[in-house]
C-alpha cells in the first residue's frame, strides 16, 4: 500500500467508490496529517519515504478489508463537530442521529433554564455530552444511563476529555427504577434492528458492533420503546419532550404506541437521507 489512490482503489472490493474515497482520507488525515489538499497535490507520495509509515498504511489496510470500521482502527468518530473515542463497546455516531441533538436544543431554548434531560441507552455518550456541551449557557442538568459497564466507561472517558459534566448511572431501560427523578427531556437511540434483518446488514456492523445495542427480537421489535415510554408518564415533567431515533420500519408503531399511551403532538421526522427516523411527543399533563 503505497498511497491515498491505492487506498482507496484497494478498499473499493469492500465499500463503493464514494465510500472507499472517503475511509481512505480519514486515515489519511486521522494517521498521516494529511488533508483533502495534501492529497490533491500528491503529497500522499511523501509516504513512501518512510518505512515506518508504509507498514501503518499497510496495516490498517488489512484490517479494513477484513470488514473491521474505520472508527475502531482510529478508536475515534466525529460527531457534530466534536471527535469521541469509540471501542468495539459502543456503536460509532451515526450522522443521522444528529438531529436528535438539534431537536434536543430547539426544545430546550424554548423553555425556562435548567431543563434536565435524560438519554437512555448513551453508548459513547455523543447524545448527552453534545446536549450538555451545547446548552451549556441555558444551566441544562443531563444524565445519561446505559446497562453496559464497558459502554459506560467509554462514556465517561469522552465525558472527561470533553469537560461535558454529564452524570453517568448504570441503568436498563426495560426495567427503569422506580424513583421520583423527573426529566424535562428523555431522549433515547435505543436498540431497534429485528434479528431477522441481520442479513441486510454490512459484515463491518454486523461482525464488530455490540449486538446488545443493536437488536431487538422479531416479536418485539418496541420493547424498549415500550417501556421507555411507561417510564416516561410518570417521569417526563408537564410539557416535557420525548425523543426518539427508531427504525424506519416501525414508525408508525412507534407513534401509535406514544398516542395510545396519552402523549400529545405525537409527530414523526425524516432524517438527512429522507427515512422516518425519529418521533417526538409531549407530555400533555400541564
Amino acid at each position: 500500500m503505497k498511497s491515498y489512490r491505492a487506498l482507496w482503489q484497494a478498499l473499493a472490493a469492500e465499500y463503493d467508490e464514494r465510500e472507499a474515497k472517503a475511509v481512505a482520507r480519514l486515515v489519511m488525515e486521522e494517521c498521516f496529517g494529511l488533508s483533502l489538499t495534501d492529497l490533491a497535490i500528491g503529497k500522499d507520495t511523501e509516504l513512501l519515504e518512510d518505512i515506518t509509515r508504509q507498514r501503518l498504511l499497510q496495516t490498517i489496510a488489512t484490517r479494513l478489508l477484513k470488514g473491521e470500521p474505520v472508527h475502531y482502527i482510529l478508536g475515534m468518530a466525529s460527531y457534530c463537530d466534536r471527535r469521541f473515542m469509540v471501542t468495539p463497546d459502543v456503536l460509532i455516531p451515526r450522522p443521522e442521529t444528529q438531529q436528535l441533538n438539534q431537536m434536543i436544543d430547539s426544545f430546550c431554548k424554548q423553555r425556562p433554564h435548567g431543563q434536565r434531560i435524560l438519554d437512555i441507552g448513551t453508548g459513547s455518550g455523543c447524545i448527552a455530552i453534545t446536549a450538555a456541551l451545547d446548552l451549556q449557557l441555558l444551566d441544562a442538568r443531563v444524565t445519561a444511563w446505559d446497562i453496559s459497564e464497558a459502554a459506560l466507561n467509554v462514556a465517561r472517558c469522552n465525558n472527561k476529555k470533553l469537560k461535558a459534566g454529564v452524570a453517568f448511572r448504570r441503568r436498563d431501560a426495560l426495567h427503569p427504577p422506580h424513583h421520583r427523578q423527573r426529566w424535562d427531556v428523555i431522549v433515547s437511540n435505543p436498540p431497534y434492528i429485528c434479528t431477522s434483518e441481520q442479513a441486510e446488514m454490512t459484515r463491518q456492523v454486523l461482525n464488530h458492533e455490540p449486538a446488545i445495542a443493536l437488536f431487538v427480537p422479531d416479536d418485539a421489535p418496541l420493547r424498549f420503546y415500550r417501556a421507555i415510554a411507561a417510564y416516561a408518564t410518570t417521569a417526563l415533567t408537564p410539557g416535557g419532550a420525548l425523543l426518539f431515533e427508531v427504525n424506519s420500519r416501525h414508525a408508525d408503531a412507534v407513534a401509535r404506541l406514544l398516542t395510545d399511551k396519552g402523549f400529545a403532538h405525537t409527530a414523526i421526522h425524516q432524517d438527512c437521507y429522507g427515512r422516518q427516523r425519529f418521533v417526538s411527543a409531549y407530555n400533555g399533563n400541564q
